[in-house]
């Protein structure tokens, strides 16, 4: 960097003097800004119950290392039975005990199920993973959004002071031109060009006051206060800690950009994938227990007017053929997911690469026109004041003054719009690492 922090917070002092000087309104810093955004911002609520939506997830997935536990019972109606020879001949119709009566009890764990359920729940977990980056990239750009409209505000509030100071400067000059009338030394018409001078001043100062209502109101509504209230920026934000950091940290730092996490989960969760493919190959076991309650006993003719109970425990084996030519075009699939992920990392990586050096060297660029703007307003000061000496001693026209006026007004608000484009330029830094 070309320029460290000590410089930034003196070239801003001047332009910012004390924002809490305002009469109203409400002291806001950046980082309660942050924080009422966190938890008051609808468009985080979304992602939020997102990740406590992951969360039940796994705990659905985990239920399947659980035993599966089944109960039935049925009471009915039996009617009478009718019996015949195999021509249906012969027949004759055969009393039946007419209360029947079923209970059945059956508990199954599956002790082996090919990796499949281990996998599930560390598949869930992954989705929990992706809910959470989810939340904090919104986080991110609803902070940088916020963020922006912080420093917009804080760049109308030095505009606010630019034309306050030089609607105080035209003021005075425009007492000394009518005393140059009354002298005959200036024309009415330079009384008249430096009073529109004033009326222009005067407007861009309201415009400059209407903007802070609007985005004040914005920003307000935004992270839940009311919305009437006037926000003025801390000057705290002048100790934002931009320091000597080079390119080569900000790089390394991008390996922490939720974007990127999010694109390395998608290889972990292909992965997943495949080896839930891979289980659909291997045979399930588990461990049985059931136990049976029936009446009457109808296997027997006549029937048999009495409970019958028997129960077994066991391990059940079962293996799905189909599997041997299904599940291997989907562990193919799963493959060719697995290897466009890592191809979208690759890719992600590559953008967030450029993404950082872009705004790295943006910032370097903000830092060297801000030089460049301090020397504008030094230099247009300067001239401001020969040009007034000049005509006060009758040696230029008011044309001249104006343009002296005009130009030191520009070069005022350049130099505001430059200070603040910094700090912008350094959050966007921050935005693209993911650590805003």
């Amino acid at each position: 960097m070309k320029k460290g922090i000590r410089v930034l917070l003196l070239c801003m002092a001047g332009a910012l003097p004390v924002w809490s000087q305002e009469p109203e309104g409400r002291m806001l810093s950046i980082d309660e800004m942050f924080r009422l955004a966190d938890a008051n911002s609808k468009g985080l609520r979304s992602a939020m119950l997102s990740v406590e939506e992951a969360e039940q997830a796994v705990k659905v997935a985990k239920n399947d290392l659980l035993p599966d536990i089944e109960a039935n019972v049925s009471f009915n109606y039996i009617g009478n039975g009718w019996m015949s020879d195999r021509h249906f001949k012969n027949s004759r119709n055969i009393d039946m005990p007419h209360g029947g009566n079923n209970f059945a009890l059956k508990a199954t764990q599956v002790i082996y199920a090919g990796g499949a359920i281990k996998t599930g729940i560390e598949l869930s977990k992954l989705r929990k993973q992706e809910a959470e980056l989810d939340l904090l990239d919104n986080r991110q750009n609803v902070r940088f959004l916020l963020a922006g409209y912080y420093l917009d505000i804080c760049q109308l509030y030095n505009q606010k002071r630019v034309y306050e100071k030089n609607i105080g400067q035209t003021r005075l000059l425009l007492d000394e031109i009518k005393a140059l009338r009354e002298q005959g030394v200036a024309l009415q018409n330079d009384v008249t060009r430096y009073e529109l001078q004033l009326q222009s001043l005067e407007l861009g100062l309201t415009n400059t006051v209407n903007r802070i209502d609007i985005l004040s109101h914005r920003l307000a509504t935004t992270i839940g206060i009311d919305g009437h209230t006037t926000i003025i920026p801390d000057s705290a934000l002048l100790d934002e800690n931009i320091g000597q950091t080079d390119e080569m940290s900000w790089q390394s730092a991008r390996q922490n950009a939720p974007s990127l996490q999010m694109s390395s989960l998608g290889i972990s969760m292909s992965k997943k994938q495949e080896e839930l493919a891979r289980a659909g190959r291997r045979p399930n076991i588990s461990l049985v227990a059931a136990d049976n309650l029936n009446g009457p006993i109808l296997i027997e003719v006549p029937a048999i007017n009495s409970n019958f109970n028997y129960w077994y425990v066991g391990i059940g084996i079962s293996y799905k053929f189909d599997a041997l030519f299904k599940s291997g075009k989907k562990l193919r699939k799963a493959k060719a997911a697995t290897r466009r992920a890592e191809e979208n990392f690759a890719l992600a990586d590559e953008n967030l690469s450029n993404d950082v050096h872009a705004a790295y060297v943006q910032l370097d660029e903000a830092q060297e026109r801000l030089k460049t703007k301090e020397k504008s307003v030094q230099l247009a000061h300067e001239n401001y004041e020969v040009v007034h000496d000049r005509y006060i001693n009758g040696l230029s026209l008011v044309t001249d003054m104006l343009d002296a006026s005009n130009i030191q007004l520009s070069s005022e608000l350049e130099l505001s719009n430059a200070r603040m484009d910094i700090l912008y330029q350094y959050f966007l830094l921050k935005k693209t690492i993911g650590n805003l």
